[in-house]
C-alpha cells in the first residue's frame, strides 16, 4: 500500500485553547477510515486542514506527490445553476475538452441517481445537494475523499444509499461519523482523537465492533498502569519525605526517578479521567396510563395524502419511532400530537395538563456572538432544574463545558456543542411526552450514548425521529413505518420493520400463492443516453492511447525527460477514465441483458 499522507506531530489551537496536538497518523490507498472524537476535539478542523484549506500551528503534513484531494463539507450549497453546470465548473482548471465535461458531468449524474430534468441545484433538498457535493469531488478522480458527517440531515433511505455506494466504489476515504452502524458498514479503519490516549490518537485497523473491543484492552490495560504507577508513587514519595541523608549521586538519582514517577503518575491519572455529559430527563412523575389518545386520523398537505386510518396510544413507556421517506409526514404527525396543527379527520385527546416538549431538528438559532453562559443560564447565574436552583457553573459542567469558557461567544463552538445547549435547554422542561425530531444530528458518540441512557430512564413516552439506526434499534418498543403503500404499519420493533423491507426487496418463494415478480430495474433515459455514450467514448479514448504510445517512440520525446513525463501522465489519465468507463459500461449493460431475458 501507497502512503498517501502522513501527519507528523501536527498541533492546532484557537486562541489559548488547543484542539489537539502532537497527532501523528498515516493514510494508506485503499484505507476507508472513520475518524471519530468528542465534539469540540477539532476533527472538522483536521479535516480542513487535510484538505489544505486551513494551516496547522505545529508539526507538518507530507503528501505523496501529485495527490488530489475531495473535501465534501458538513453542509453543501451551491448558486443558482443546473447541476450538469455545477459538474462542469469542477473540471473548469482540468485539462480536457468540452465534450468530456458535458459526458463527464452527464455520467455522474446519472450514477448519483439524478434524472436529469433538474433545474437548480440551488433548490434541491438536503440530501440531493448531498449527491452532488460528492458528485462535484469525485468527477476530479480524488486519490483521497475527505468526509465531514455526510450522513447528517439525509433521511434513512439516503443513508443507505450512500452505504452501498461507498462500499461498491471501493475508495480511499477519511470520514467524520457519529453514526455507529454506518461506521461498522463502511469503515475498515477508525482513528479517535481523544486525551484520553498518550498521544492524543488512537488507531485500529479492522471494523468498528473490532475498534470498540481494542479500546476496551487499551482503556483496562491503562488502567492497571495508574493502579501500578500509584503503588510505586506513594512509595517515592514516602523515600522523599524520610529525607536524603546524604547529597550522594546516588540518592540524587533516585530522586530524579521518584520525580519521574509521580509525573508519569499524574499523567495517566489524568487521561483516565473521562467525561460525559450528565442528560437526565424531567419528568412530570404523573400517572395517567393514557397520554394521548389517536383514533382514525387523516392528513393531506397539498393535496397528498400523507397518512389515513391511523390509531395509536402513547402511555408511559412508550417508545415510538418513524420510519418513512422524507415527505412521508413524520414532522408532521410529531406536529400534529403536539397541537401545532389539526388534522383532517379523526381525533386526538391528550390527557388533562399534559406537558409535551418538541426537540424541532432546525432548533431554535441562538444568535451566534451570545456568550455560552447566557445560552445555557438566560434568566442569571441560576437555572431551576426539577425545581431545584443551579447555578451555571455547575450546569456547564454536565454538558461538558469548563466554566473558564462561559464568556466565550457560541459561534466559536462546534456543531455538537451546540447541539448540547438545545439538549440543555430540553432538560429545564418538565414533560409527560419527549417529541424528538433528529435529535442526533452533530452529537458525538459518548454524548449519543448518554443521551440514550437518559430516554431509556425517561418515565414518559416518545416518539422518536432519527436516521440513527443503532439509537432506534436501543430506544423504541414499537415502529411505525409511513409512506406505505399498504397505509401506515406497525412493528414490535426495528429488526421486524428491517425483515420486512429485505423481503420487499427480495420476495420470499416458499408460497407459490403469494410469489411476487420481483421489480426489474430498467434504464432511465438518461442512463440509456450515458450508454451510447460510452460505446461511442470508449474507442476513441482507446484510439488516444494509442496516438501517445506512439510518440513515446519519438526521439523528440524520449530524450526530454520533462516531456516524457507529461506523456506517460497523460497515458495513465487516459486508461484510468477507460477503465472507469468499461466498468459502467458493463453495469448499465448487465441492466439491458436482464430486461432482454424476460
Amino acid at each position: 500500500m501507497d502512503v498517501l499522507l502522513s501527519c507528523q506531530e501536527v498541533g492546532k489551537s484557537f486562541g489559548s485553547i488547543d484542539l489537539f496536538d502532537d497527532l501523528s497518523f498515516s493514510i494508506f490507498s485503499g484505507d476507508q477510515m472513520g475518524l471519530i472524537g468528542l465534539n469540540g476535539s477539532g476533527k472538522s478542523t483536521l479535516l480542513k486542514i487535510l484538505a489544505r484549506l486551513e494551516k496547522e500551528d505545529r508539526g507538518s503534513i507530507v503528501m505523496k506527490k501529485g495527490l488530489k484531494i475531495g473535501y465534501l463539507p458538513q453542509s453543501c450549497e451551491f448558486q443558482e445553476a443546473s447541476p450538469q453546470e455545477i459538474l462542469k465548473e469542477a473540471l473548469a482548471n482540468e485539462n480536457i475538452p468540452d465534450y468530456d465535461r458535458d459526458f463527464l458531468a452527464e455520467m455522474w449524474l446519472s450514477k448519483m441517481g439524478f434524472s436529469g430534468n433538474e433545474c437548480s441545484a440551488h433548490l434541491l433538498s438536503g440530501g440531493w445537494k448531498k449527491r452532488l457535493g460528492l458528485a462535484r469531488e469525485l468527477i476530479r478522480s480524488p486519490d483521497l475523499l475527505l468526509l465531514d458527517e455526510p450522513t447528517n440531515h439525509l433521511d434513512l433511505e439516503g443513508v443507505l444509499w450512500l452505504e452501498k455506494w461507498l462500499t461498491e466504489e471501493a475508495l480511499t476515504y477519511l470520514v467524520i461519523s457519529h453514526d455507529r452502524y454506518f461506521l461498522q458498514n463502511v469503515t475498515n479503519r477508525i482513528i479517535e482523537i481523544d486525551r484520553l490516549y498518550p498521544k492524543g490518537v488512537f488507531s485500529s485497523q479492522g471494523s468498528y465492533a473490532e475498534f470498540l473491543a481494542k479500546k476496551e484492552q487499551f482503556i483496562e490495560g491503562q488502567l492497571k498502569e495508574e493502579r501500578s504507577l500509584a503503588t510505586k508513587a506513594r512509595r517515592e514519595t514516602a523515600w522523599l519525605r524520610a529525607g536524603v541523608k546524604a547529597r550522594t549521586t546516588k540518592s540524587q538519582a533516585r530522586i530524579d526517578e521518584a520525580e519521574e514517577i509521580l509525573e508519569a503518575h499524574r499523567d495517566v491519572k489524568r487521561r483516565n479521567q473521562t467525561k460525559t455529559a450528565a442528560i437526565d430527563f424531567a419528568a412530570s412523575e404523573r400517572e395517567t396510563r393514557k397520554l394521548v389518545v389517536a383514533k382514525n386520523l387523516k392528513k393531506e398537505i397539498g393535496g397528498k395524502s400523507l397518512f389515513s386510518h391511523l390509531d395509536f396510544t402513547l402511555s408511559p413507556g412508550t417508545r415510538l419511532g418513524l420510519m418513512g421517506p422524507n415527505g412521508s409526514g413524520k414532522t408532521t404527525l410529531l406536529r400534529l400530537i403536539q397541537g401545532e396543527i389539526e388534522p383532517d379527520q379523526g381525533t386526538i385527546k391528550r390527557a388533562d395538563r399534559l406537558q409535551v416538549v418538541y426537540f424541532d431538528q432546525h432548533r431554535k438559532q441562538l444568535p451566534l456572538d451570545i456568550s455560552l453562559k447566557d445560552a445555557l443560564s438566560p434568566k442569571g447565574d441560576y437555572v431551576s432544574f426539577r425545581g431545584h436552583p443551579v447555578h451555571v457553573n455547575g450546569w456547564c459542567k454536565r454538558f461538558l463545558f469548563s466554566p473558564d469558557r462561559l464568556e466565550m461567544p457560541i459561534g466559536l463552538l462546534s456543531g455538537g456543542e451546540r447541539a448540547r445547549i438545545a439538549i440543555a435547554h430540553l432538560m429545564l422542561q418538565p414533560a409527560d411526552v419527549l417529541l424528538l425530531d433528529e435529535p442526533t444530528n452533530d452529537l458525538d458518540i459518548p454524548t449519543l450514548e448518554v443521551l440514550e441512557e437518559g430516554l431509556i430512564d425517561f418515565p414518559g413516552a416518545i416518539v422518536l425521529i432519527t436516521h440513527d439506526r443503532c439509537m432506534i434499534d436501543r430506544i423504541c418498543n414499537e415502529i411505525l413505518s409511513l409512506g406505505d403503500l399498504e397505509g401506515p404499519l406497525f412493528f414490535a420493533d426495528y429488526s421486524q420493520w428491517v425483515n420486512r423491507a429485505q423481503k420487499k426487496e427480495k420476495p420470499s418463494l416458499s408460497s407459490p400463492q403469494k410469489r411476487e415478480k420481483a421489480p426489474v430495474k430498467t434504464l432511465s433515459s438518461s442512463e440509456k443516453k450515458e450508454y451510447q455514450l460510452i460505446e461511442q467514448k470508449i474507442p476513441k479514448l482507446e484510439a488516444e492511447v494509442r496516438l501517445l504510445n506512439q510518440r513515446l517512440e519519438e526521439k523528440e520525446v524520449a530524450t526530454n525527460p520533462e516531456l516524457l513525463s507529461q506523456v506517460c501522465t497523460q497515458i495513465g489519465l487516459l486508461e484510468t477514465q477507460i477503465e472507469q468507463l468499461y466498468l459502467r459500461w458493463h453495469a448499465l449493460d448487465q441492466i439491458i441483458s436482464s430486461i432482454n431475458n424476460l
